[in-house]
């Protein structure tokens, strides 16, 4: 079974003072009548087997959040509090572990809280393709074609495909937030895709 893991544990700096500590971005409704997590939760939806999510946040956005899931009619399978925020990893860890204790082969769709994914169709596929490496034991890691050299994000050098999972490849190397020109050069390559943070692998592997 695939167990969604919806991380929302944003500060709310990065779109101030629209996005504040006490009301980030993911909380906020940006891109239409919905908020960001509320169009997460919504996304997975679409993905056949799939469980309530769980949700790993800010102790202090907890109300706000079983609130809009409430709204969005979603019922998680249950919101984890950070009592401080350590990134992705420890909170990945967490959630690892719990899902474990009720499902030994589970497996983990990592979704950031705050992102915009328009062609429902091709998310759902790609979850598709990136559950059945998963059971085969790979961590999984979802890239996006890059529109722009961009050189605040990380990006992906695309590899061989993997056998035996078609449309899934091995990833050569990461490449972190690059220079203007080298970030040029790999968006011309074709070879490159924008790291989207979003990951999908089982709980066992992963921990």
């Amino acid at each position: 079974m695939i167990h969604p893991v919806i991380l929302s544990g944003g500060s709310g700096t990065r779109l101030w003072p629209l996005s504040r500590a006490l009301y980030p971005k993911q909380l906020l409704a940006l891109t239409g009548a919905q908020t960001l997590l509320q169009e997460t939760a919504l996304r997975l939806k679409g993905i056949d087997g799939a469980a309530g999510p769980l949700v790993v946040c800010n102790h202090e956005h907890r109300f706000l959040i079983a609130e809009q899931l409430l709204e969005a009619g979603v019922e998680p399978a249950g919101i984890v509090l950070e009592p401080v925020g350590r990134n992705t990893a420890p909170a990945v860890a967490v959630a690892a572990l719990r899902a474990v204790t009720t499902d030994r082969e589970a497996v983990l769709l990592v979704l950031p809280a705050d992102h915009l994914i328009r062609d429902l169709a091709s998310f759902e596929a790609a979850v598709v393709v990136g559950a059945r490496a998963a059971e085969a034991g790979r961590l999984v890691t979802f890239g996006i074609r890059p529109l722009r050299a961009e050189t605040g994000y990380g990006y992906i050098e695309q590899g061989v495909g993997l056998k035996g999972v078609e449309g899934a490849f091995e990833v050569a190397r990461f490449i972190e937030k690059p220079s203007s020109a080298v970030a040029e050069e790999l968006v011309a390559s074709g070879r490159h895709h924008w790291n989207s943070g979003i990951f999908v692998f089982r709980a066992d592997v992963f921990l």
